[in-house]
């Protein structure tokens, strides 16, 4: 094992021996051009590589882009997503996510080629005399891949647009709830202060029903009552005697 060791960083230093500045620069520039979805991209890496293998690359292209030895502007940029890639590739969940697209990609055009086979019969009887070898081994050329690569694209981009989707509905969503959450509240808090007032008038009320219960009328201040007229007083000229 420590041999082994000992190999690798004798090829990555002589690898690096003769990596011109030009090609540091480039190499930026192809990991900042990737499609931002596709962790493989980043570590340029065919979607069936072990987690060694990541492992590998990303020591292999992050001590070629690293900041200290790459004089390219954006060479931390680039430094950064390479460590982003690794991270998202080791992770069994967000590697699992990402190769459940890719067998997806693969059945689709697996669907499509099937199609394109019933119509060229030459193709059609050469695969079933080859029992499915004439398949694996287009599947290992160029062409394919550069489909798969491609059609894994468009699968991952619908599941990003479908999960921002997701997450603005769910944000509007815990708005409303938060707008009814404050109503709420506010609602609980004016009748706080309803209460809190009534409670504060109280003894004015109390006053004023004794008031009542004594006089029978409620008073207002300031107010003056006429004189009660006794008919049974003959000395009061304003009393009508009966004739």
């Amino acid at each position: 094992m420590g041999e082994s060791q000992a190999d690798d960083d004798l090829l990555l230093k002589n690898f690096f021996a003769e990596v011109s500045e030009v090609e540091r620069d480039n190499e930026v520039l192809r990991i900042l051009s990737c499609f931002k979805l596709n962790a493989f991209e980043f570590l340029n890496l065919p979607f069936d590589s072990s987690p060694e293998e990541v492992k590998r690359q990303y020591r292999k292209l992050s001590l070629l882009v690293h900041p200290d030895k790459c004089k390219h502007p954006q060479a931390k940029e680039a430094f950064s997503a390479l460590a982003k890639a690794q991270q998202l590739l080791l992770d069994p969940q967000e590697r699992e996510y990402l190769l459940s697209q890719v067998n997806a990609a693969k059945e689709e055009l697996r669907a499509k080629r099937k199609k394109q086979l019933k119509k060229d019969n030459a193709s059609k009887i050469k695969s079933q005399v080859d029992e499915g070898k004439y398949e694996h081994q287009y599947e290992q050329s160029d062409e394919f891949q550069q489909q798969l690569k491609l059609k894994v694209r468009e699968l991952l981009t619908e599941q990003e647009w479908r999960r921002r989707k997701m997450q603005m509905r769910i944000s509007e969503e815990e708005g409303r709830l938060k707008k009814d959450e404050e109503e709420t509240k506010e609602m609980w808090k004016r009748k706080r202060e309803h209460e809190e007032q009534w409670e504060g008038t109280r003894e004015q009320r109390v006053s004023s029903w004794r008031d009542f219960m004594k006089t029978g009328k409620k008073t207002k201040k300031g107010e003056i009552r006429p004189p009660k007229l006794k008919t049974e007083d003959p000395n009061k000229s304003y009393v009508q005697r009966p004739g």
